[in-house]
């Protein structure tokens, strides 16, 4: 690394020129993964901190929680299969609700729970929903950005079935809709206003959320009649528009690094033609080819890491400028693992250049007119 320090030191235009290339690279590699990881939250938040190894679902409805309708005595049928440790009841509806003097409008989804189970959600604010009254609700914190605090009325439309607002949680999104957690109870009473929408089965519900090991979730599938059975990452990878959504993005983070290592490839090659001469001299005088392309090596890693690093920081002041209503979530495990990628892509990139100095005439170098 002796001789790229010197050379960094003298050409420091240069050098900056491709740390500032570098960094917007990583720059747009951090924000493109904070948007999927935040894409991919918005989408099943919910799902990913419920407590539970696996859900229920009714069969051949493809893991799709709306359409998903079993009888409550499902719970008890999948708590009695050996290596289930628990099992709750779970209702899903997605509702547009709005303020009792009919302004504020949101889209929500309902999750129906039982109070006492554990997919009770923990509250950053006012009650949870086993101490909540009936009729209480407890709502994720998107609905304060609408106005909305503790106490306040909230009508089904059109419907008009009325809740109220007993405490707040946060992170609860699924399929990009703020969550509302209410009762069993309450949920039926909006999903089956008349015993006829539930198909006559009696005291419905949407799926049965399990703890227990992976080999107990297989047995459900055999045991119980009727239902398929996931797990939570199943749940996620199933829910609408969830697949297309994450390909799309990982896609252009694939092309992000190729165009990436590319670049730097292109860069690192022409400055090598450049110093084709020099290279020349330095092996004239004994430095071995080793040498000089570990050397070469050395000096993309270094301003890699140095580019990353500004990139990371480009990434994390963004994020706090966000607005909340546009998913975005960069954790240093991301910034970490896709800083290394860029590491190794840009050692691979400066395959070409090694190439280039493998190949330098010392005699021929020395003597080029340039």
């Amino acid at each position: 690394m002796f001789l790229s320090l010197r050379e960094m030191r003298h050409s420091r235009l240069r050098t900056a020129m491709i740390v500032s290339i570098i960094a917007l690279i990583a720059w747009l590699v951090f924000l493109l993964s904070g948007l999927a990881n935040g894409l991919s939250n918005d989408n099943g938040a919910s799902l990913r901190k419920m407590d539970a190894s696996g859900i229920v679902f009714q069969n051949d409805v493809r893991m799709y929680l709306h359409r998903s309708l079993l009888p409550a005595e499902t719970v008890q049928q999948v708590s009695e299969v050996e290596g289930i440790d628990n099992a709750t009841p779970l209702g899903h509806l997605t509702v547009t609700v709005m303020g009792d003097d009919g302004t504020d409008r949101v889209d929500a989804t309902i999750l129906a729970i039982d109070p006492a189970g554990f997919l009770a959600p923990d509250v950053t604010s006012g009650d949870r929903l086993a101490d909540a009254p009936d009729g209480g609700v407890v709502v994720d914190d998107e609905f304060r950005r609408h106005g909305y605090d503790i106490g306040d009325t909230l009508q089904v439309t059109p419907s008009g079935q009325e809740m109220t607002i007993s405490g707040f949680t946060n992170g609860q999104k699924y399929n990009h809709l703020p969550v509302i957690f209410m009762r069993i109870s309450d949920w039926q009473a909006i999903r089956f206003p008349t015993p006829e929408e539930a198909g006559g089965i009696a005291d419905p519900i949407s799926a049965v959320a399990v703890q227990g090991d992976t080999d107990a979730l297989h047995r459900i599938g055999t045991e119980v009649s009727g239902v398929e059975v996931g797990t939570i990452q199943d749940a996620i990878e199933a829910l609408p528009g969830y697949t297309s959504e994450m390909g799309t993005v990982r896609t252009i983070l694939v092309f992000l690094f190729f165009i990436a290592a590319l670049v730097m490839a292109v860069f690192f090659y022409v400055i090598t033609l450049q110093k084709t001469n020099q290279f020349g001299v330095l092996k004239a005088i004994g430095a071995r080819t080793r040498t000089l392309i570990l050397d070469l090596v050395g000096q993309v890693v270094l301003l890699t890491v140095v580019g990353a690093a500004i990139g990371a920081i480009l990434a994390n002041i963004v994020a706090a400028l966000i607005p909340a209503d546009i998913p975005f979530y960069l954790s240093n495990g991301v910034v970490m693992a896709y800083g290394a990628v860029l590491i190794v892509v840009a050692a691979l990139g400066s395959v070409l250049s090694s190439i280039r100095i493998a190949k330098v005439d010392p005699l021929i170098a020395i003597g080029r007119v340039d």
